[in-house]
C-alpha cells in the first residue's frame, strides 16, 4: 500500500513516502479500514519534532515545526533517550502517523462480526484499557504508539471504529476526530452551561472552531481569542465577541466585554505568556480547561488565583469512549459543521505540515490518499 513513513523525529526530511507498504492484517477483535481520509493535528508535527519531550521548553514554532528540534534554534538538542510521545514514551519507528481518520471496514479480525464489511466509519484515536481508571485508560494513540491514518489501510480495535452515517465526504468526516472530542472533552469536564460566558484561545486552529461550534450547542456566550487578520472569519463561524491575539492586555480587554465579574471558563489551546492572565479573567468558581501549550509548556501560576478563587483546573488528554460517540451524534444530526481549509494528497504531507505550521489557515488541513 502507499502510506508516509515516520522515520526519526526531525523535521520534515524524516517523512517518507513509500508505496511498498504491507498492508496491516487486523488481529482478533480488530478490522481493516481502508481510509478515506485523515486530519492534520498538532499531534502529528508534536511527535515527529519530539516536542513532546519534557526538556523542550519553547513554543512550537514555524521553524521548530519544519526544522524539528535538531535544525531549530528555538530548543535544546536530545540528549539520549528522548520522552517524545503524549505520555512520555518514546516512539519506536518507524511509525506511521495520523491520529483523525475516517473511511470504510473492509476486512475484519477474528471475533468481530463480518457484516461490518462495508461500513462507512470514524475512527476514536484513542485506544484504551477500561480495566484502569477513568481517566488512566488512553494506553495507544493513532499515530504515535501504533500506526495511524497516514496510508491506504490502517488496523484499529473494532471498538475504535464507529459506524457513521453522514452525506459528508470523507475528507469533510476527518476534520472531527482528535479536534472535536479534544473540545468536546474540555467543555464536558468543565461542565460548561448554557448562559455562561466561555473565553476560547487559538480559536482559528482545529481545537478552536470545534470549541466554538460546541460552546454554542451548549448555549454559551463565547468570547474568541486570534490573530486580528482572522477576526472576520471567526466571527462568521458565531463568535459573540472577539479579541485580537495582539492586544497588549487581555484583562483589559475581557473586562471592556464582562465587566468585572470575568468569564466563567477557560478553554486553552495554547498556553505560553498569557496562561497568567487567563487565571486573571476568571470569576471566582471559574473553571480552566487546557489541552495544548504550543505557545510554550512552562509558565508561572501565582497561586492565591488557584486557592483564593477556588478556581479548577483540568488538564486533557484522555476524551472518553462517550465523548467521541457524542461527537459521531452531533455530525450525524447536522449540529456540527465540518471545517475543510484544505485537502492534500500523501505526497503532500510534509507540504501540508509545513502550511500547518504557518498558521495561516482557520479550522482544518486532511491528507486523501
Amino acid at each position: 500500500m502507499r502510506g508516509v513513513v515516520l522515520t526519526g523525529h526531525g523535521g520534515l526530511d524524516k517523512l517518507s513516502f513509500r508505496d511498498d507498504l504491507i498492508i496491516p492484517e487486523p488481529g482478533a477483535g480488530e478490522v481493516l479500514v481502508k481510509v478515506g481520509a485523515c486530519g492534520v493535528n498538532n499531534t502529528d508535527i508534536n511527535t515527529r519534532t519530539g516536542w513532546y519531550d519534557r526538556v523542550v521548553a519553547s513554543e512550537l514554532t514555524e521553524d521548530f515545526g519544519v526544522s524539528g528540534r535538531e535544525g531549530s534554534a528555538d530548543a535544546p538538542q536530545p540528549t539520549g533517550d528522548d520522552a517524545a510521545s503524549w505520555n512520555t514514551n518514546t516512539v519506536t519507528f518507524p511509525r506511521i502517523s495520523g491520529a483523525a481518520t475516517a473511511g470504510t471496514i473492509v476486512a475484519v479480525g477474528d471475533g468481530v462480526d463480518p457484516s461490518r464489511v462495508g461500513e462507512r466509519v470514524l475512527v476514536d484515536p484513542c485506544v484504551r484499557d477500561t480495566s484502569l481508571p477513568k481517566r488512566a485508560q488512553l494506553v495507544e494513540y493513532l499515530g504515535s504508539e501504533r500506526d495511524g491514518g497516514f496510508a491506504e489501510y490502517i488496523a484499529v480495535p473494532a471498538e475504535n471504529a464507529l459506524s457513521i452515517s453522514s452525506n459528508l465526504s470523507d475528507a469533510e468526516l476527518a476534520t472531527f476526530p482528535c479536534s472535536y472530542d479534544t473540545a468536546e472533552e474540555m467543555l464536558a469536564r468543565a461542565e460548561l452551561q448554557a448562559g455562561e460566558t466561555v473565553l476560547v484561545t487559538g480559536a482559528a486552529g482545529g481545537v478552536g472552531t470545534a470549541l466554538l461550534q460546541l460552546a454554542h450547542i451548549r448555549g454559551a456566550t463565547v468570547v474568541a481569542v486570534a490573530s486580528a487578520s482572522k477576526e472576520q472569519r471567526i466571527r462568521s463561524l458565531g463568535a459573540d465577541h472577539f479579541i485580537p491575539r495582539e492586544t497588549d492586555d487581555l484583562e483589559s480587554a475581557v473586562r471592556d466585554i464582562c465587566g468585572d465579574r470575568g468569564v466563567d471558563v477557560v478553554a486553552d489551546v495554547v498556553g505560553g505568556p498569557a496562561f497568567g492572565s487567563l487565571l486573571k479573567i476568571l470569576r471566582r468558581g471559574g473553571r480552566y480547561t487546557t489541552a495544548g501549550a504550543i505557545a510554550g509548556p512552562l509558565e508561572t501560576i501565582d497561586l492565591r488565583d488557584l486557592i483564593y478563587k477556588d478556581l479548577e483546573m483540568y488538564g486533557i488528554t484522555c476524551p472518553t469512549s462517550e465523548t467521541f460517540r457524542r461527537i459521531v451524534s452531533l455530525v450525524e444530526s447536522g449540529e456540527l459543521k465540518p471545517m475543510l481549509e484544505q485537502s492534500f494528497s500523501l505526497e503532500q504531507l510534509g507540504e501540508a505540515q509545513a502550511q500547518f505550521v504557518k498558521r495561516q489557515h482557520v479550522g482544518k488541513f486532511v491528507i486523501v490518499p
